[in-house]
């Protein structure tokens, strides 16, 4: 297997698109970071060399799902009890469209005009202000989990701290511009005190990491960023201002590279909400509201429920939001819609297994050792204090 130099994914090098550059193969997943990989080391189209590998659309995720979910939408008109189902399916997009387009055309822009320098620069240090750092780019962040796992495993060879590391995995996912969008949606002004709960706890382990890190009780990470001590984000900005050149050919330039983001990011999350959606649906249609009350009810055993539920189901961020609105819908329980979206990060084994094999194993186990307590605490307290 290679690696994506671009986004850290792993990919096949004989099945994924390859770039050749000075006697040296780069292997990507997507024509996106492809093209963002040539764009930002200026590279002369005539001098890279590398296949066109069309990959069979059937086999593409969002495809398949999407047809699944159309053809069950499609029997529902035939099929009576499949009827409450289609119902609650379309009132789901009605609410979230928007959300979505909105969020994707974002995720685009970000994609396209920041660039992964700047990351790299402001997150090596071990202080207090690299945590914030990190929880704002968190926040500028539009990818899914697992998408942001891929970028931590970047930073952190990058030479990011291990407590930048695990505290921008922690904000990425529900404070990005996609899922912030989509959270204030579905569950109006109360969207922004699960984003602000999952800022907290993000703060919160990434200080506590600080300490750990200082006291010996996690790994350091080894690496040095790719970048020259001297490099100045300033002014490298003003470099690009003034090297820039309103005209028609960067502005079409501008528009393909936006696309190419927003196109990339589809593909990697626009299937994870459809089947989220498709979940939560089936979830208001067939499962009886007495059994979200005796099961994952406003109480601390709720709340446990509702932790290993998210624990064993592997949906992405925005997948997730809709079932945790579901749960919100049938239970009233905000604080277990906050533990069932917080769930997905601090306790997925995908995530725990990776941090476990590429950062550290102490700093795997630590993770949900300080996370878990914070994220169930705040639960308690909306479900008390919220309702």
């Amino acid at each position: 297997m290679a690696e994506d130099p671009v986004c850290g994914m792993r990919v096949d090098p004989k099945t994924s698109l390859k770039v050749l550059w000075q006697k040296e193969e780069y292997f990507f997943c997507s024509s996106a970071c492809k093209d963002k990989f040539i764009r930002e080391r200026n590279i002369p189209q005539g001098a890279v060399c590398y296949p066109q590998i069309k990959k069979n659309f059937w086999l593409n995720k969002l495809f398949l799902v999407s047809v699944f979910v159309a053809l069950v939408v499609i029997a529902s008109y035939f099929f009576t009890p499949l009827e409450v189902f289609r119902k609650v399916f379309f009132g789901y997009f009605k609410s979230i469209w928007w959300a979505v387009a909105l969020g994707l055309f974002l995720g685009g822009l970000i994609d396209y005009y920041v660039p992964r320098q700047y990351i790299s620069k402001i997150l090596s240090r071990g202080s207090p202000r690299t945590i914030f750092t990190a929880v704002f780019l968190g926040f500028i962040m539009s990818a899914c989990s697992h998408g942001i796992l891929a970028l931590s495993m970047q930073l952190h060879k990058k030479g990011a701290s291990n407590p930048a590391v695990v505290c921008f995995l922690l904000a990425s996912p529900w404070a990005n511009f996609a899922v912030t969008i989509m959270l204030l949606s579905l569950f109006g002004v109360k969207g922004l005190l699960i984003i602000a709960a999952a800022v907290l706890v993000a703060i919160n382990t990434g200080f506590i990491f600080i300490f750990l890190e200082k006291r010996g009780l996690i790994e350091k990470n080894l690496n040095t960023l790719d970048l020259p001590e001297d490099y100045s984000i300033l002014d490298d900005l003003r470099k690009r201002r003034a090297n820039y050149k309103f005209n028609v050919i960067n502005i079409k330039q501008a528009i393909k590279g936006i696309n190419s983001g927003m196109v990339s990011l589809s593909e990697m999350v626009l299937w994870w909400i459809i089947l989220g959606v498709f979940i939560a649906s089936l979830s208001a249609a067939f499962i009886p509201a007495h059994l979200f009350h005796q099961f994952m009810g406003p109480t601390l055993s709720g709340l446990l429920v509702t932790l290993m539920l998210a624990t064993v189901i592997e949906v992405c961020s925005e997948g997730s939001s809709p079932l945790a609105f579901e749960i919100f819908r049938q239970t009233n329980a905000l604080g277990n819609s906050f533990v069932f979206l917080m769930a997905g990060v601090v306790t997925d084994y995908t995530e725990i297994g990776l941090l476990f094999s590429n950062v550290g194993r102490r700093v795997a186990l630590w993770m949900p050792l300080v996370s878990v307590p914070q994220v169930l605490l705040l639960g308690y307290l909306f479900n008390k204090l919220i309702k």
